[in-house]
């Protein structure tokens, strides 16, 4: 299994392939295998060392699929990069611990978790069990709802606390191999997502990976008066 030794990099790059039809930028772009082929071998050229795949929507307002569901949609993908790429780190985005199992033993190397382990309370249990990095992420509330006037005191004091309880939580469980995600962007504010990058030192005293993920959010794009498919600079 291909890993990444977070410990000797600087900076590593997350390249995203979301292969679901309402993505908030790119769904519907990557249908067939050739097509995805063809984003994947790019994004791997510009300078990506983990690919991220997902066929769930989390944006805003967006609804649930079933585990069955994702399942069918995600594992062939997996399989195909496994088979088209040697040496590839693909990290899986789901929520569902059947997804992450079935997806892991295909090849994946990381499972990518918005919910915290929130929403299916088979899947801490499952990442102990397969022994793979695990994607910790902030997210108020859900997808549903995140952004219904997300309200905090101090955002980044209680992510802080929220990281802290979650990483004794998952100790516990025996997952060791955490990467921190403050969710920039899921039930938050422009201005709460901004004060966490201008402070994300503060989480670099838990010692662990972290990963921003900024790219084309509105954020970005509303800030500069543009669009998502023209804000990647």
């Amino acid at each position: 299994m291909n890993l990444i030794d977070f410990s000797t990099k600087d900076k590593i790059v997350m390249g995203i392939l979301n292969v679901t039809e309402n993505s908030f930028y790119d769904g519907k772009r990557y249908k067939t295998e050739g097509q995805i082929l063809k984003r994947v071998t790019k994004m791997l050229e510009e300078g990506a060392s983990i690919i991220d795949v997902g066929v769930q929507s989390s944006k805003p307002g967006s609804k649930q699929i079933k585990d069955h569901e994702e399942l069918k949609k995600i594992l062939p993908i997996i399989k195909l990069l496994k088979k088209n790429f040697n040496n590839i780190t693909i990290s899986v985005d789901t929520f569902w611990s059947k997804v992450a199992n079935e997806c892991v033993n295909a090849g994946a190397n990381i499972i990518n978790d918005i919910s915290a382990g929130s929403i299916d309370d088979k899947m801490l249990t499952t990442a102990a069990k397969l022994n793979v990095p695990y994607v910790l992420m902030h997210m108020k509330g859900n997808p549903r709802n995140m952004q219904e006037d997300p309200k905090y005191n101090n955002v980044t004091n209680e992510i802080l606390y929220f990281f802290k309880q979650k990483i004794t939580h998952l100790h516990k469980k025996g997952i060791s191999k955490i990467i921190l995600d403050p969710g920039i962007g899921f039930g938050k504010t422009i201005e709460h997502n901004y004060e966490l990058i201008n402070n994300i030192k503060t989480f670099q005293q838990l010692n662990y990976p972290i990963l921003i993920g900024a790219s084309r959010k509105s954020m970005i794009y509303n800030a500069l008066n543009t669009t998502a498919e023209k804000a990647l600079n």
